[in-house]
């Protein structure tokens, strides 16, 4: 299983615009929509993935817990279909609704929004806060497949706590690891290794 990090987007960052269409509805979700909570995760996601197996059950259990508080979650998929058929759109609905995802699930088929968030992994997760500046990018916590580590979610929660506290994250922030986003030959980002 190959181990791919976050890049670390340069906290600041401003929230990257896009523009998708939510798998499960058929209807476009935008940055602007999302962004009228007190803080908004995006996360690169896939239906393949080990990476995100693992986290997938206490992920979906967070987003839930936090939408009544002001995070506002959306899930992106990135992948090249040709290649990776399950992370096609009809696979990512199914899921979806298999799961009982309550958040958006959007197909990124240019890989576009992928490429300006910079990411590189799945699950690779991006926190902004109110003002719509990257506070946060890195783990869910420290679990990872094949670890005797269990999956709490500490170091994402650990974040969002202090974004709804009205409180900057701490800056030391830890990689996320997991399967590199598949990208369409030819249109590898250039900081992608």
């Amino acid at each position: 299983m190959a181990r791919t990090p976050s890049t670390m987007l340069a906290l600041g960052t401003p929230a990257p615009s896009f523009a998708l269409p939510d798998v499960v509805t058929g209807r476009t979700v935008t940055l602007e929509e999302m962004s009228d909570g007190d803080a908004l995760l995006v996360v690169f996601w896939c239906n393949h993935c080990p990476f995100v197996h693992h986290i997938e059950d206490a992920f979906v259990d967070f987003a839930r817990e936090f939408a009544g508080r002001g995070l506002k979650t959306v899930a992106i998929s990135a992948n090249d279909v040709e290649k990776y058929p399950q992370d096609g759109p009809g696979e990512m609905r199914a899921r979806a609704n298999q799961r009982s995802y309550p958040f958006p699930y959007l197909y990124d088929e240019g890989q576009e929004v992928a490429k300006e968030y910079e990411a590189a992994c799945t699950p690779d997760l991006f926190l902004f806060g109110s003002e719509g500046r990257l506070v946060y990018r890195g783990q869910f916590d420290a679990s990872r497949p094949g670890l005797d580590v269990p999956v709490t979610g500490q170091d994402l929660r650990n974040a969002v706590e202090a974004v709804l506290a009205g409180a900057a994250p701490s800056e030391q922030q830890t990689p996320s690891v997991g399967c590199n986003i598949k990208w369409r030959p030819g249109n590898e980002p250039a900081y992608f290794g």
